[in-house]
């Protein structure tokens, strides 16, 4: 499971990150994020269903995903929702955190993969101080967003 999360899906994931970036450098930003999102609804969508499909068996999926990553694929999406609304721009800042969350989530993997004994507290901090800290954050920027669409109607 680490593995699939964490090298299968980046090394297959490069391409569409170099095609983004390539395209966020020449302006193109409209590629830029429709490549990303086109590619995540591809993979969650194809991708999965073709192996359903062809499984000579149903696919298990394991409690772990279900209890963790799932959430945090669903948390991810729900994150990405204020900042595409504030203006239509991912700022600088805002990447920088989203990479930043992507490290964080491979490193909470690899903990958990060798069962850690710093597990239990990198969890607790992740979920008492960054992860309400960046709600606030994404609240704010989505206040903030609507409220001036409200003062320029």
């Amino acid at each position: 499971m680490v593995i699939g999360l964490t090298i299968v899906a980046a090394g297959t994931s490069l391409p569409e990150a170099a095609t983004s970036v390539v395209a966020a450098l020449r302006g193109e930003r409209a590629i830029a994020v429709g490549n990303v999102i086109g590619s995540n609804a591809f993979n969650i969508l194809a991708v999965l269903g073709l192996s359903g499909l062809v499984a000579p068996a149903a696919l298990p999926v394991a409690p772990a995903m279900l209890s963790f990553d799932l959430p945090v694929m669903i948390a991810v999406a729900a994150a990405c929702l204020p900042i595409f609304f504030s203006g239509h721009l991912i700022a600088r800042w805002e990447g920088a955190l989203f990479l930043a969350y992507y490290f964080a989530y491979t490193a909470y993997l690899l903990l958990a993969a060798k069962q850690h004994d710093a597990l239990d507290a990198y969890g607790t901090v992740m979920a008492t101080v960054v992860l309400p800290l960046t709600a606030v954050t994404l609240a704010v920027i989505a206040w903030r967003e609507w409220h001036a669409r409200r003062r320029a109607v």
